[in-house]
């Protein structure tokens, strides 16, 4: 395999560390070749707390995505989560260059997405993302690609996603310390849509739920781009507590019950049905109804459903996204949750798996694997088109720092 048609995703989650390789083949697409998944020790809510954990978790799941691939991995593109995640519509706008019979070239489109970046953010956070909405040439509106059109104007809306420099750069590190370079750092809720979502999807509006072990990701789409994104520190780990808490159970058997024996909706699980629970200390395990671990699981998730729904009607996007919700995550795999979903939202829901791949489909064919494949997506798409990530050397996030705080400085005295 050359190395050069190598991507790498790594998915750090607050349950799981995640290293898919994708390998692009002649065609353009992507193929897996390899995947490693180790527990996930060292963050809380999507952020690292702990360094040397989420170091060693890191490379236990790079060791093993080498193994089965057969190479050595140097650099990757990590998804980033958690709640200190902002994100927020811009606009820009500048006159076109008048070089080229007043063309829009691709400088003008470079420049317009500066300018829409060119805003005040504190001096705490970074810009992970700038993504276009659409360009508008003139007054004339919904333009994707405006390079070569004729006018004297050009704007651009945008969606910026920012988020807190420590945390971005604890991942960094970490990421580094298990001896990988970080190409980019890719919204998670951003990488599960590329592998999960339909073009058609995108045009007629839909949402993306990611619900993981601790944050719940949203992101809204509407006439093919993206128009709402945020994270929500509420996750699968919560579902987890509630049962060890109300079964008086350990944790780790409460995990068990919840993959094993979890439904979203009691009303789908039959009173006959009994399970066996772990006691805590030694006691003997009891036998119970399958129908009181409904009822705890149930009241969370619509609690999670009902903070999503909060955060689409406050954005006015509720009544846009006519192909309905796509869920995906861990928790996608719990029964009865598209039926309390669409009993939430009133409307429809399925749960998303990664498309669109090829290699080791079966390997990564459920939605615990969207945000890995996705990122490798990601990669594949940047590659092709010659983008270069602007996290690769940590030493550009200090150097961008201190030029914002000289230029600060600069304006107050």
């Amino acid at each position: 395999m050359a190395k050069e048609n190598i991507v790498v995703g790594l998915d750090i989650g607050t349950t799981k560390i995640c290293v898919i390789i994708g390998e692009i083949n002649n065609s353009g697409g992507v193929d897996i070749v390899g995947i490693g998944i180790s527990p996930s020790k060292g963050l809380r809510k999507g952020v690292v707390i702990n360094l040397e954990s989420t170091t060693k978790s890191i490379e236990r799941a790079l060791e093993e995505a080498e193994l089965m691939a057969g190479i050595n991995i140097e650099r990757a593109y990590v998804g980033i989560a958690g709640g200190h995640i902002k994100c927020f519509n811009s606009r820009g706008v500048i006159a076109v260059s008048r070089k080229k019979h007043d063309e829009v070239t691709v400088q003008d489109v470079e420049r317009v997405l500066e300018a829409a970046k060119a805003i005040a953010i504190p001096l705490d956070r970074e810009v992970i993302h700038v993504l276009p909405q659409e360009y508008i040439v003139d007054d004339q509106d919904g333009i994707r690609d405006p390079v070569g059109m004729v006018g004297v104007r050009l704007e651009a809306e945008v969606h910026i996603v920012t988020g807190a420099i420590t945390s971005a750069q604890n991942v960094i590190r970490s990421v580094n310390k298990a001896g990988l370079e970080v190409e980019d750092i890719v919204l998670e809720p951003l990488g599960s849509s590329l592998s999960v979502l339909s073009d058609e999807e995108r045009e007629l509006g839909v949402a993306i739920i990611d619900i993981g072990g601790g944050t719940t990701d949203l992101a809204v789409f509407i006439n093919g781009s993206i128009r709402h994104t945020s994270v929500l520190p509420i996750g699968g780990d919560h579902v987890t507590n509630d049962i060890a808490i109300g079964l008086r159970t350990p944790n780790s058997a409460a995990e068990d019950l919840k993959i094993k024996h979890g439904c979203a909706k009691a009303s789908l699980v039959s009173k006959d049905e009994e399970i066996e629970v772990a006691s805590v200390g030694g006691r003997r395990s009891r036998s119970m109804q399958k129908q009181i671990l409904a009822e705890i699981i149930e009241p969370r998730m619509e609690e999670v459903f009902s903070l999503i729904k909060n955060e689409m009607v406050k954005g006015g996007f509720d009544d846009l996204v006519a192909a309905g919700l796509v869920i995906t995550g861990g928790m996608a795999n719990l029964e009865g949750i598209c039926e309390l979903a669409e009993k939430t939202f009133e409307m429809p829901v399925r749960v998303g798996i990664p498309v669109g791949v090829g290699g080791l489909i079966d390997v990564v064919n459920g939605p615990a694997f969207a945000t890995g494949v996705g990122l490798v997506k990601y990669g594949v798409q940047a590659k092709l088109e010659g983008r270069q990530g602007q996290f690769r050397d940590q030493k550009n996030m200090f150097v961008s720092i201190l030029a914002r705080m000289k230029h600060w400085f600069e304006d107050f005295f």
